[in-house]
């Protein structure tokens, strides 16, 4: 997949696929409901991948990524029924230095919901830049039936990211 720089926001550019376009008002309040929206929010034609871009509540006055990095992968692993790590780690791009998490999910359905029985199986990627006065989230998923599509191409794109 073609990568194409882009500015996803005021100090943040990013190489995103062609593939991936700016997702409408409604599609951002679906799935994004939150009080604070994504800082920019892109999807596949069919809906079905997501890429966002967002400043996470949790500031980290001292910077220290260890403990960050354990703290995010605890919150992780509490917003799903499994988590299988692909990959995790800090890397430095563009000199600043990001958490990363690349893992496959799994959300179990409702058994007493028509329509919700069957579990949501997900591909993640997500990276996390802390500075001093703000976190910012980097996340791309899409379902784990699309990890072969997305992959090679989610991966170069992060390391693509840079923020003033």
């Amino acid at each position: 997949m073609k990568l194409v720089k882009t500015k996803v926001a005021e100090g943040i550019m990013v190489s995103l696929p062609a593939e991936l376009a700016i997702m409408t008002d409604e599609d951002i309040v679906q799935r994004y409901p939150s009080v604070r929206a994504p800082l920019a929010a892109f999807t596949d034609n069919h809906r079905t991948a997501d890429f966002s871009v967002k400043t996470s509540a949790t500031q980290w006055p001292d910077q220290n990524l260890e403990i960050a990095q354990k703290f995010f992968k605890s919150s992780i692993t509490n917003l799903y029924d499994r988590v299988d790590f692909i990959n995790q780690g800090i890397s430095t791009i563009n000199k600043k230095q990001f958490i990363f998490f690349e893992f496959e999910s799994r959300v179990n359905g409702n058994k007493l919901r028509e329509g919700e029985q069957a579990p949501i199986y997900r591909y993640t990627y997500i990276q996390y830049l802390i500075e001093k006065d703000r976190s910012l989230v980097f996340a791309f998923n899409c379902p784990k039936g699309q990890r072969e599509e997305w992959q090679e191409t989610i991966r170069a794109m992060m390391k693509t990211v840079k923020v003033k």
